[in-house]
């Protein structure tokens, strides 16, 4: 199914990401993931997006990944793919194995630098934006296409302002649906649909939710994202931050009250980061009860 049909459902579509495990024993590792997502499933996710690692480093792994989702859990998956180290003809090719699959739907990326690399360097006869990778699929391919949103300001961009210009060149291209990374204070996200709609992007835009898991987890979203987290809540995971349990009962606790703000105000769906873990997520969703 097509993301831009998938979100017309009258319904909160609830959509999981994972991302493909690396290291040694990379089937081991897997098979476990599919026992947490088998676990998920019960909240019958409309689809699953699969992340492609820095530099394409994960690029098959997440091709198998998206196979199996589809075989084993008969759920739509949605890889990630982004710009880096390929060419065109590389980039097609890879995008024709997409839809070989039976796979509709792909969410497209700038991407990160490589591992060691500073700044993004455009690969010759390749793209160094991602409206550029859009309007390529968008012209080769039938698959319907997601972007990426930032309701705190993509890190490279000087304002939201300019972000947003940004996001309005990859909705020209061709994207169908905006997925935002993550954030903990709602007052971004809706102010971000004000700018977007006052910009004339009219697509819908998915808020991305990631539930608090560990203190140690928070402190490096903080660093690798930039976002802000509520003094509230801070304070409450700083007074709690040796005590794992605890701070898993106020990651999910903070995480449901999020949600239901952001479903009060009639938003499209859920996209929500698992982490390739299943507690806190079931946790949220159970309690949200949709």
């Amino acid at each position: 199914m097509r993301l831009e049909d998938i979100y017309q459902s009258p319904k909160p579509v609830i959509s999981f990401e994972i991302f493909p495990p690396k290291g040694e024993n990379i089937q081991e590792k897997t098979d476990v993931l599919f026992e947490e997502l088998k676990i998920l499933s019960k909240f019958n996710p409309s689809y699953i997006s699969v992340t492609y690692g820095a530099g394409g480093s994960t690029r098959e792994t997440t091709l198998g990944l998206v196979k199996r989702i589809k075989k084993d859990l008969n759920i739509c998956p949605t890889p990630h793919f982004t710009c880096v180290g390929l060419c065109r003809p590389e980039i097609l090719s890879y995008l024709e194995s997409i839809q070989e699959l039976g796979i509709n739907n792909i969410l497209a990326l700038r991407g990160d630098p490589p591992k060691g690399e500073e700044k993004f360097v455009k690969p010759k006869d390749g793209f160094g934006y991602a409206n550029e990778l859009v309007e390529y699929i968008k012209s080769n391919t039938n698959l319907n296409i997601a972007v990426a949103g930032y309701p705190e300001t993509h890190q490279e961009c000087a304002c939201l302002d300019e972000d947003i210009l940004n996001l309005k060149r990859k909705v020209n291209a061709g994207a169908s649906v905006i997925i935002t990374q993550l954030f903990y204070d709602n007052k971004f996200f809706f102010d971000y649909l004000d700018k977007t709609k006052n910009n004339g992007i009219d697509i819908p835009i998915i808020p991305g939710i990631l539930p608090i898991s560990s203190y140690k987890q928070i402190e490096r979203i903080i660093e690798l994202s930039g976002c802000k987290v509520p003094e509230s809540l801070m304070k409450k995971l700083e007074k709690y931050k040796d005590n794992k349990d605890d701070i898993k009962k106020i990651g999910i606790e903070f995480a449901v009250e999020q949600c239901k703000e952001l479903i009060d105000n009639k938003i499209p769906g859920l996209h929500i980061y698992t982490l390739n873990k299943s507690a806190a997520t079931s946790g949220v969703l159970e309690s949200l009860n949709l």
